[in-house]
């Protein structure tokens, strides 16, 4: 018989929130919660017995009757998922008065559980991913907060508005990137996939990381700038976090200050984390730098397993699995004898006499070397491991022609590279727009050196100073604040970039 629920028997001990997940008709009750879930999501304040009935996706085929969803309703209202009040909407008669009749809702509690069940399935479900979206959102969330930071008088509620968005997108990124490169490389095994599938999925990977990684290194450098441009950010992080104490609970003067003080230095470390990504600080390289050079590492890995795979498809043996067989093997043996006959047999320790030797008596294959006449071994078997070969001696090909024209051309480049190395040696540090026009092979060397010195850079307004690989050239590079965009002609066109102060000199 059923019992009416109350508000105590809805306030059962937290264990008992969960006792419907192991319960016998665990499934059902199930149903039942995430049909409530689903009511919460639309606004809807109760359910009765019969909505529940028609809504809920029972696991079975067979729609439960009246009485069994009513049984299930009991239940959960006694756990405590669940709070019952009288349906006194429904009421016409005498007879509907005394039957008991109920609204159903998700108590507090129930509304604690589903919520931490439905995250627990979105992050099973979830896939981590490298989110080059993400990376345009927060440069756009960058611009506009720089926007806004530029007007007079502050507008807070934009200003709040700004942050909570670029922190959202932010923390999406750096959430999946950290989840993706964690599980890289248990996602990439696939080692009982079909060898073809390995082989595509593999190609795929390689593709989606390279075109992360061009991404983020365009990317990156801009969203740098734009942070740089806009710290100290305490006026605005103290703005959003006036605005959101607004909303503590009422209380005196020191509480009110204490909720700003707690709001503001959530927001300096959200800032500081961001900072963090983007640009370099003392501890180390940028998280985008890591991310990146992990990115990139990734990429040999998954060219030696699809190498690997590639081997095992073309037929070629795997030593290891064939070394643990030959273990088996020998722990088989029933015999002493026997494990000395496979071992000479496995690493081809018998004579071999009868190969390509020539011997002036005949003897057995079981005959000892110390007791077996002497061998006469030509002197090229013995320095090169191999018979001199029938027939006369092959002609010797006079390449005096191409060593010359390989000289030559040596002789050629290298004075090309000694003209071009002179033209670009500066006496002291000049404008880069000063240096003046360049000729094809000065113009390749000047590409080179500034491609060393802009992957070393650190911050956009940093000062480089860096030896060529060569170690020939010394290079300091240095921006220009507000520099205008400068062009240099050369006769493969024209070269444009941002002015900076350059001194291209000797390494000594």
């Amino acid at each position: 018989m059923l019992t009416e629920p109350n508000a105590e028997s809805g306030r059962g001990e937290t264990a008992n929130l969960f006792r419907h997940v192991s319960a016998e008709r665990g499934r059902q009750y199930r149903a039942v919660l995430e049909a409530f879930a689903a009511a919460k999501r639309q606004f809807r304040l109760h359910l009765r017995p019969d909505e529940v009935r028609a809504e809920a996706h029972w696991p079975e085929a067979r729609l439960p009757s009246a009485e069994e969803v009513q049984t299930l309703l009991a239940q959960l209202v006694a756990w405590g998922n669940l709070s019952a009040q009288a349906d006194m909407a429904r009421v016409a008669t005498i007879e509907d008065y005394y039957r008991a009749k109920f609204l159903y809702q998700l108590s507090r509690e129930g509304e604690a559980v589903e919520a931490g069940m439905a995250a627990y399935a979105a992050a099973l479900e979830r896939r981590a991913e490298l989110q080059t979206v993400a990376l345009a959102d927060i440069q756009e969330q960058l611009t506009a907060l720089t926007r806004l930071a530029d007007q007079r008088p502050l507008d807070d509620a934009r200003i709040h508005q700004t942050l909570r968005e670029l922190v959202h997108v932010f923390e999406g990124l750096a959430e999946n990137a950290e989840d993706f490169m964690a599980n890289l490389s248990r996602t990439v095994a696939l080692q009982a996939a079909d060898a073809a599938t390995v082989v595509d999925y593999k190609d795929r990977l390689i593709d989606y990381l390279e075109r992360f990684i061009g991404d983020l290194v365009a990317v990156s450098g801009p969203i740098a700038e734009i942070i740089t441009g806009l710290e100290p950010a305490d006026a605005l992080l103290a703005l959003a976090a006036e605005r959101e104490a607004r909303d503590s609970a009422p209380g005196d003067d020191q509480a009110g200050q204490a909720a700003t003080e707690r709001a503001l230095g959530a927001w300096r470390e959200r800032w500081a984390g961001l900072h963090g990504w983007f640009l370099r600080t003392e501890a180390g390289p940028s998280q985008a730098q890591r991310l990146r050079a992990s990115a990139r590492a990734a990429i040999p890995r998954l060219l030696a397993a699809i190498a690997r795979v590639n081997e095992r498809r073309s037929g070629r043996s795997d030593r290891a699995a064939d070394y643990r067989e030959l273990a088996r093997w020998f722990a088989d043996t029933p015999t002493e004898d026997d494990a000395h006959r496979l071992w000479r047999a496995a690493f081809a320790l018998s004579p071999a006499r009868h190969l390509a030797l020539t011997v002036a008596e005949e003897v057995g294959a079981s005959t000892p070397w110390r007791q077996a006449p002497a061998i006469v071994i030509e002197p090229t078997l013995r320095e090169r491991g191999r018979l001199p070969s029938a027939g006369g001696p092959q002609r010797v090909r006079d390449r005096s022609a191409e060593k010359a024209y390989m000289a030559e051309r040596i002789a050629a480049e290298s004075a090309q590279l000694v003209a071009a190395r002179e033209r670009l040696i500066t006496d002291d540090i000049t404008r880069l727009s000063q240096i003046g026009r360049l000729d094809r092979h000065a113009f390749a060397l000047f590409l080179s050196i500034l491609g060393e010195a802009l992957a070393a850079m650190q911050a956009p307004h940093e000062r480089i100073e860096r030896q060529t690989t060569d170690g020939s050239l010394t290079l300091t590079l240095e921006p220009i604040a507000d520099a205008p965009v400068v062009t240099l002609e050369t006769q493969d066109g024209v070269f444009s970039g941002r002015d900076h102060w350059i001194h291209i000199r000797p390494a000594s």
